[in-house]
């Protein structure tokens, strides 16, 4: 089949939030840029089919507002027509005193077994591009 898979880029949050907010529109943009750039110059004549995300709870980004500016932002594009897949990771820690790890699901950074507020992030952060799926023009991912 005409079916293959780009795996694995990583968007670098500092470029795109600037000094103070984050913005779906812009890391869209950053999205699309990505996508569109990774397809081999040697590929033919290939569309994208739908491109994975994975976002922490931490990342501050809104996956519906972010799938709404993908969504916009594509029109008349290479892209026109892909699919924007979110997984949302959760926000895991270690206590670094006791050596607990546990997922938060709460405003308060904790540890749940001994109370302590020394604590590290282990995941949550992430705004990672998982996987591209991309399929000659002739063809349909199912």
């Amino acid at each position: 089949s005409g079916f293959f898979c780009l795996d694995s880029f990583s968007i670098c949050l500092p470029h795109i939030i600037g000094s103070h907010r984050m913005h779906e529109m812009g890391i869209a943009l950053q999205i699309i840029e990505i996508a569109t750039d990774s397809i081999p110059a040697d590929a033919g004549d290939v569309r994208v089919e739908k491109i994975n995300l994975k976002i922490g709870k931490l990342a501050a980004v809104v996956p519906d507002s972010l799938r709404f500016c993908f969504d916009v932002a594509i029109k008349d594009t290479p892209l026109d027509g892909a699919e924007l897949v979110i997984q949302e990771l959760p926000v895991m820690a270690r206590c670094k005193d006791c050596d607990t790890h546990w997922t938060i699901n709460g405003p308060a950074f904790i540890c749940e077994n001994c109370n302590s507020g020394s604590l590290e992030i282990l995941s949550g952060r992430e705004l990672d591009i998982e996987s591209i799926e991309i399929a000659q023009k002739d063809e349909h991912v199912s």
